[in-house]
């Protein structure tokens, strides 16, 4: 069996390698990948990689063995999948609380970009509660997560504000249902019900203080790499009451909220944002790509054929 492993290059983070096809526990079931989705999050454990790294957390392809224990979706089930790590590979192993099964209208291409980025939106909008008129400020819009938080969130009432940095990914992020979009978080009018806030760095700040009294900021990411540096008198300066609430989306199990995410797709309710697609003998330059935020929502890398 093929894998991509780690070469701690950040030229070239994968190469190709020979591997053991994996054996499934009672409790999992074999999976023959169709197609897999990285994300930048990925690409940063790639620089320093620790020697049990075998990535891949989004998969998309077809049941090959049931789970022994008789749970989950029989052979033959195209599926989507969430397992924690040897997405990108021919073979994976998921655990059946992490699949969910595919209609015949979600090709695997689609059903590969949902989900890490996807369950991390559903989850994300679920600690923030209703949002039905609430204004809403989402930093790093453009992101795969951002997409998905777009749509969802004006679907569910939200006037909201987008954060990117080019017109052209803004131009897609109204499509999607932003009421506005601005190029900086200087640049947005607040004050805000809720900041969804994913780059950190000198952002943060800005964006916490945009807030309303009693407001409350979501901090589910880092993408600018940067520490965030809050400055006591500021924030006493600027709303009150604020509350900063980290959020991580990670929890099995994520079968049902795969399912909730097939659905939307199926209802056109939500659009994965695929910015390209690609087979997977060129996965390295799609990660210096994701790595470097050139992508535009998800990349997806195809194996073979793909239905």
């Amino acid at each position: 069996m093929m894998r991509l492993v780690p070469t701690g290059d950040a030229r070239s983070p994968v190469v190709f390698a020979q591997d053991a096809q994996p054996v499934a526990a009672p409790d999992e079931a074999l999976i023959k990948v169709e197609a897999f989705a990285p994300n930048r999050g990925e690409t940063f454990l790639l620089e320093e990689p620790r020697l049990d790294l075998v990535p891949g957390k989004d998969v998309a392809g077809l049941v090959v063995q049931a789970a022994a224990d008789g749970s989950g979706p029989p052979m033959g089930t195209r599926v989507v999948g969430h397992p924690a790590m040897g997405g990108w590979a021919e073979y994976v192993t998921v655990p059946t609380h992490s699949l969910a099964a595919l209609p015949d209208d979600i090709s695997a291409v689609q059903a590969a970009a949902l989900p890490l980025a996807g369950i991390t939106a559903l989850r994300l909008l679920r600690a923030a509660g209703a949002l039905a008129g609430r204004r809403v400020l989402l930093t790093g819009a453009s992101g795969g997560v951002g997409h998905y938080l777009t749509e969802l969130a004006a679907a569910a009432g939200a006037e909201l504000t987008a954060v990117t940095a080019t017109p052209a990914r803004g131009e897609r992020l109204l499509e999607l249902g932003a009421t506005t979009v601005v190029q900086a978080v200087t640049d947005a009018h607040g004050p805000f019900d809720l900041v969804l806030e994913s780059t950190g760095g000198a952002d943060f700040p800005v964006a916490l203080s945009k807030l309303l009294p009693g407001g409350t900021l979501l901090w589910f990411g880092q993408a600018s790499r940067t520490p965030v540096t809050l400055n006591f008198f500021d924030i006493l300066a600027g709303p009150e009451r604020a509350v900063i609430r980290h959020f991580h989306y990670a929890g099995a199990p994520y079968g049902q909220d795969l399912a909730t995410l097939v659905r939307l797709v199926v209802n056109r309710r939500l659009h994965p944002e695929i910015d390209r697609v690609l087979d997977w003998s060129r996965t390295a330059e799609v990660l210096v790509d994701l790595r470097e935020r050139r992508i535009r929502g998800k990349a997806v890398l195809t194996t073979g054929a793909v239905r």
